[in-house]
């Protein structure tokens, strides 16, 4: 279900694929931040990882950083939907959306899934995740307020 051109928006295949490639970029520097700083929790936990490819290796088959998996695949998923020759259909952009603004809610809370309280925390200890979340947040559409007022409350629970 594409949306149908209007006088004030010809093209909405247009305007969806901008903010998909805005949640993307943004996704992308989260990532960044967060893959570094689990680089650097993983040196001072264990040994320094020694290449590139060695740290690959790690990300992808240790359990440790199972967690971030999440936000590879969703980065993977709204790559191939913006980069797609066919029209955009509107619902599954709108859900991906959702997902990252759901998945970037970072929480401390008894019982969430993984990645959202690993979040939270990675947040709390890294100062370049805590600017790219801002960078992310920015990115939002400004119809969705209560993402940002939930993170927010997220780096005032410190």
């Amino acid at each position: 279900m594409t949306s149908i051109p209007t006088p004030s928006n010809p093209k909405p295949d247009a305007e969806l694929r901008r903010r998909l490639n805005r949640t993307h970029r943004a996704l992308l520097r989260v990532h960044k931040a967060l893959i570094d700083h689990e680089r650097e929790r993983y040196a001072r936990a264990h040994r320094p990882v020694g290449t590139p490819l060695e740290f690959l290796q790690l990300l992808i088959h240790d359990p440790r950083f199972a967690w971030l998996r999440p936000i590879s695949e969703l980065i993977v998923q709204i790559d191939e939907v913006a980069s797609s020759r066919q029209p955009v259909n509107t619902a599954d952009a709108s859900a991906l959306l959702q997902q990252a603004r759901a998945l970037l809610t970072p929480s401390d809370a008894p019982g969430d899934p993984l990645f959202p309280h690993h979040y939270h925390q990675a947040i709390q200890e890294s100062p370049y995740l805590a600017v790219a979340h801002a960078e992310w947040k920015k990115s939002l559409p400004r119809k969705y307020p209560e993402t940002c007022m939930l993170a927010a409350r997220v780096f005032n629970h410190s």
